[in-house]
């Protein structure tokens, strides 16, 4: 409805003729003026929208004098709607009309100073609504807009003082009391509006140079209550709105700015004759002396501090972007006047670099290139005064800053410390090509490094870092498109804020560029070289430097950047510097052992019909004991000592400094791009070093810096610039294997080549492979661990390189899939068969001559029985005896001829898989299972040459069974993996070893355990005796698909997974045993059908009615803890 009124009233023609006006208006002044009631105000207000506005301006007074007179007989709280509604028809008139008339804008000023001032005390205001205030203050606001400006400038002449005066402290107790937020806000607003520096949307009378001096004479008056005030609200309760704050900050500057901007106060003629002959009105007039300007320059100051660090750091984006406005309003016109203030003025210009919101950092940007361009205007005028006013600021504030910089990083907030820092890059920023001058100075730079080294003190207490391992999983992510890996991220001292080492770093890169290089390179070094405790953050602050210079229009040239990168990168690849101690000292390679105070020890025990009961139940099993080893060398260490904490403080710091000399040959690099390829000959082998470390942190720092350098250098992947590199690497390496004992990282560095170079490297590292083999010869004592890395790495990238083509467990597979397709369709030659064999076993169809035959076959298996020494059961399984072991060379087959057409890869195979048979029996646990993994892969890649594989297999054999049977059982499960591995590539070769030697074991131990896991807690799935049940449940049955054992060891294995069927077992064993009897069945279906029909069987019936119904030991059992998976498996591969 209202809408609707309100259209209607704006499309009725509005009245143009001021005789029509007056006589429209005039019934509801005299009735408004007669009856001051709400009703008839709000028709007057009616009536005046439907005027035009110059009609209007002419029948101002006219209108006027009846609002006026209600407000003047107008009080209490009955009258207050009709006040506020007068009130507001004078703002909606003042906004149509301008004030022409002295006399009216000064009663009205303060007819509206009195409606919001109390009756009882003026100078306080009146507890009246919120409404009625709020309508008062824009009223008065808009009667200030109104005024003319010759008009408007009487208001602050000397005998308007008084009323100015109560105006102005009545504002400012409505802005500073009342709760309200926008009530205060109008307040402020109005204030703002009275010095003449209104910033809305309105036309503004602009006041010349005489009229603003005129108000800035009258404001210095009131210039200290205003600012305390407004600094009250400013550093008030930050529940007032951000609103009040953003207004309260505006007025506070443009009012200080008003008094003390220095074109009127150079303007002033000083005072030469007394103030006597003054009048008393005049004598309350300040004149600004230079006497009272640096008083009131001081006050200032104090008052500005307390703004600046209640807001700088605001929540809101609006206030930071208005003390920004104050402090670039403040020097633009103040500087002067104000000049104790301007080092914190440039303080917040600075500060806000960095801030979080794009506004404030675009206004930023604005105001710190017009303060350095005043700045290099003022250093380029010769003979004057302002010639190095900003620059002495600008170098004192970096100075004080740098020296109270570290501790404000200790005491202060993450907030506060990022403000600070922000600070302190403006400076740099601001300075910008003058940083070099600066620097100049030594007390400064040794201030700002000083700075610098403390801030960066790295927490090296992380037992972690010494402790996480991971060399294989490092080195073997150079393949593919991965181009960094995650590194621990660096933990200081005096923060934790990932923004604060941000600002840092952007620091370190501002000197960089706009400094000195050979200064700020010469005297980090200096830093480097000095003491081992600031060495690290000399390194991270040389880097960052020197990214910086290498920056486009930097002031370092081409020259001088490569002349410094050679310096830093001599001083950090250096021996004393690089080669640093990481490892404890009692950590060798067959050390380690000694670290695990608790070992356990797999063996075999033999079955004894005779033992007592107790050890009835390890018979055929695996005994697991607990073995403490050195006992009494270990029982001291109960308790970490001040010496051993120092010890790991060390190896940290030792650590990191590594890693930040990785990261800053990587910055190096990236500084000189191309230009760095010929520095890759010193450079890029010390980097091979670290990347084949063991420790975690510095072999993830070595990859990145490995990929930054090649990215740098212009190379495609890490294989093209090792190979673009590869004839120095590895006569480097072909040296220092010669002395392992000045350079054993040597076979690291091979270690690291290996993995990330392609098979066309593999001619030029045959002689270097020899090598390294004959030197594991010589030093196997001491270097075996170390070497095996190697042998792993090269079978690893030769399993890659050469992927085998023979797959005999598929052929083998296969063949039996369509040996029992023809069974299945051949039931003719089976039905004649079963009558066969049922006569035999009955008797009737066997013949004399045939008996006979029998009894001699029997008598000769007795003779080669006695000549053998085995067992008649033994013998029939065993294959052509194998040649003795002092003839194994002349058993690997093959002609020389042959030989010398292996090829190379096979060859190098060949030669590590002997050496491995002789390191499988070595006494350190982390040696056997190295040699363990790189049997697997050397199995793997000779599975393709059987005449080869095999004569080596043999000789595998003794020392991997008896890894098999009495070791350690992680060694146990590396074994059998490996045992795996061969099966497949020999298959019929180990048939017989297999059957005799390992599966009654095997088949003991997991008939004894399968007890033990029925009943056992979750808990238990995390022993290796669980990880030993699944993982032999997982490959007997691809081991009795491999070798396609007899029905007899079948039945012994299925035997001994049968209890693992059970639903009470662990869910990963049941699975684990179902894949297991799915394989099992593909070798021998017949037997393991009859077997799984035993425990439960579903068909009671037979499928023909010819047929005689089976009597199996399954049928009618009631459903148990087997039935359930014994009936998967049997409707999964016996259902047709």
């Amino acid at each position: 409805m209202h809408t609707f009124e309100a259209t209607q009233q704006e499309v009725m023609p509005q009245i143009g003729d001021p005789k029509m006006a007056f006589a429209h208006l005039r019934p509801a002044c005299v009735l408004l003026s007669r009856q001051p009631t709400l009703h008839n105000v709000e028709t007057l207000s009616g009536q005046l929208r439907e005027v035009e506005h110059a009609t209007l301006q002419q029948l101002q007074d006219y209108v006027l004098f009846p609002l006026r007179l209600v407000l003047k007989g107008g009080g209490g709280a009955k009258k207050e709607k009709v006040v506020q509604a007068v009130v507001e028809t004078m703002t909606q008139v003042l906004e149509k009309t301008c004030v022409q008339s002295w006399e009216t804008l000064r009663q009205l000023f303060s007819e509206l100073c009195l409606c919001l001032c109390s009756p009882c005390d003026p100078g306080k205001p009146a507890d009246t609504s919120e409404e009625l205030k709020l309508a008062v203050l824009r009223c008065l606001d808009a009667l200030l807009h109104a005024a003319y400006g010759d008009i408007v400038f009487k208001l602050f002449q000397a005998a308007m003082l008084p009323g100015l005066g109560a105006a102005v402290s009545l504002l400012l107790a409505v802005a500073e009391k009342d709760t309200c937020r926008d009530v205060r806000a109008a307040a402020l607003k109005s204030l703002q509006a009275l010095t003449m520096q209104c910033d809305c949307s309105q036309d503004h009378v602009v006041p010349c140079s005489e009229e603003r001096e005129a108000l800035g004479a009258s404001f210095a008056s009131f210039l200290p209550g205003i600012a305390s005030s407004v600094a009250r609200m400013v550093t008030g309760d930050v529940r007032q709105g951000h609103a009040v704050t953003v207004r309260a900050i505006k007025v506070w500057s443009r009012t200080v700015s008003l008094v003390m901007e220095d074109a009127q106060l150079q303007s002033i003629e000083p005072q030469k004759s007394s103030r006597a002959h003054l009048s008393k009105l005049e004598q309350l007039m300040v004149h600004r002396t230079q006497d009272w300007v640096k008083k009131t320059s001081g006050r200032l100051c104090v008052l500005l501090k307390k703004i600046i660090s209640s807001t700088v750091a605001h929540q809101h984006w609006r206030v930071r972007l208005e003390v920004l406005e104050l402090a670039d309003h403040l020097l633009e016109r103040c500087g002067g006047s104000l000049g104790q203030c301007v080092g914190l003025l440039l303080e917040v210009l600075v500060g806000a670099v960095n801030d979080v919101d794009p506004r404030v950092r675009e206004r930023c940007e604005l105001a710190l290139r017009a303060a350095s361009q005043t700045i290099q205007t003022s250093s380029k005028a010769k003979d004057s005064e302002s010639k190095s006013s900003f620059t002495d600021v600008l170098s004192e504030n970096l100075h004080s800053l740098a020296s109270s910089l570290p501790r404000l990083m200790r005491t202060c907030d993450d907030q506060k410390k990022l403000f600070v820092l922000n600070v302190l890059l403006g400076y740099l920023k601001l300075l910008g090509p003058l940083v070099s001058v600066v620097l100049n100075s030594a007390v400064h730079l040794h201030r700002i490094s000083k700075a610098l080294m403390q801030v960066l003190d790295l927490d090296v207490t992380d037992v972690r870092i010494v402790e996480e391992r991971g060399h294989g999983a490092l080195i073997g992510t150079g393949s593919g498109s991965l181009h960094c890996v995650d590194v621990r991220r660096k933990r200081f001292l005096f923060f934790t804020d990932d923004a604060i080492f941000s600002v840092l770093t952007e620091i370190c890169q501002t000197l960089g560029f706009y400094g000195n290089i050979y200064l700020l390179t010469d005297h980090f070094l200096d830093l480097y070289r000095q003491s081992s405790v600031y060495r690290k953050q000399a390194a991270i602050v040389l880097n960052q430097i020197i990214r910086g210079a290498a920056e486009e229009r930097s002031s370092a040239s081409q020259e001088d950047l490569k002349a410094s990168v050679m310096l830093v990168l001599e001083e950090y690849i250096s021996l004393n510097n690089w080669h640093v101690n990481m490892v404890a000292e009692d950590s060798g390679s067959h050390g380690q052992d000694q670290k695990v105070k608790n070992n356990w020890h797999v063996n075999m025990v033999a079955e004894d019909s005779c033992s007592h009961g107790q050890d009835q139940k390890v018979k055929n099993n695996w005994h697991v004991n607990m073995v403490a080893k050195d006992s009494g060398s270990h029982g001291q260490d109960q308790k970490p000592s001040s010496s051993s904490m120092a010890t790991l403080r060390q190896l940290n710091s030792n650590i990191w400094q590594v890693c930040i000399q990785l990261e800053g040959v990587a910055c190096l690099a990236q500084a000189l791009g191309r230009d760095f390829r010929p520095l890759l000959m010193t450079s890029l082998y010390p980097v091979l070093e670290k990347a084949g470390e063991e420790t975690l942190l510095i072999g993830q720092a070595a990859l990145n810096a490995m990929w930054a350098i090649s990215e740098a250098c212009g190379y495609s992947s890490l294989k093209d610039m090792i190979a673009e590199n590869s004839d120095y690497l590895l006569n480097d390496i072909s040296l220092n294997l010669q002395r392992l004992g000045q350079h054993p990282q040597a076979p690291g560095v091979l270690t690291v080549m290996l993995r990330h170079s392609e098979c066309s490297q593999l001619p030029l590292m045959a002689d270097l492979l020899h090598d390294v083999l004959m030197a594991l010869d010589l030093n196997y004592q001491h270097m075996a661990a170390t070497f095996c890395s190697v042998l792993y790495s090269l079978m690893t990238s030769l399993a890659k390189w050469f992927p085998s083509s023979c797959n005999r467990t598929k052929k083998s597979c296969r063949s039996q899939q369509i040996s029992a397709d023809q069974d299945v369709f051949d039931v003719r030659h089976f039905l004649l068969d079963y009558r066969k064999q049922k006569d035999l076993a009955e008797g009737l169809g066997m013949r004399q001559d045939d008996l006979d035959g029998m009894a001699g076959m029997r008598q000769d298996d007795l003779d080669e029985e006695n000549y053998d020494g085995g067992g008649p059961e033994e013998k029939a399984d065993l294959p052509l005896a194998p040649p003795p072991a002092e003839d194994d060379d002349d058993y690997d087959g093959g002609s020389p001829e042959e030989k010398a057409d292996l090829p190379l890869h096979l060859s190098m195979s060949k030669e590590v898989m002997e050496r491995c048979i002789h390191l499988l029996s070595d006494s350190s646990l982390q040696l056997r299972l190295k040699v363990l993994d790189v049997l697997q892969l050397c199995i793997s890649v000779l599975a393709e040459r059987e005449d080869d594989l095999l004569p080596l297999a043999h000789r595998c054999w003794p020392p991997l069974l008896q890894r098999l049977t009495a070791d350690d059982p992680l060694v146990v499960l590396q074994a059998f993996r490996v045992l795996c591995t061969l099966a497949a590539s020999c298959g019929d070769f180990l048939r017989s070893r297999v059957s005799k030697e390992l599966v009654p074991k095997l088949s003991s131990w997991l008939t004894q355990q399968a007890g033990i896991s029925a009943q056992a807690t979750p808990v238990y799935c995390q022993s290796l005796a669980y990880r030993m049940q699944l993982l032999l449940l997982e490959g007997l049955g691809s081991l009795c698909q491999s070798l396609d054992l007899a029905e007899a060891d079948l039945h012994a294995v299925s035997e001994a997974c049968l209890p693992y069927l059970s639903c009470r077992q662990p869910v990963r064993l049941q699975q684990a045993c179902l894949r297991c009897f799915q394989k099992m069945i593909q070798v021998d279906p017949d037997t393991l059908w009859l077997t799984l029909t035993e425990l439960h069987c579903y068909l009671p019936h037979p499928p023909h009615p010819h047929l005689h119904p089976l009597q199996l030991r399954g049928m009618g059992r009631p459903r148990d803890e087997y039935s359930d998976n014994v009936l998967h498996l049997l409707r999964e591969n016996f259902d047709h």
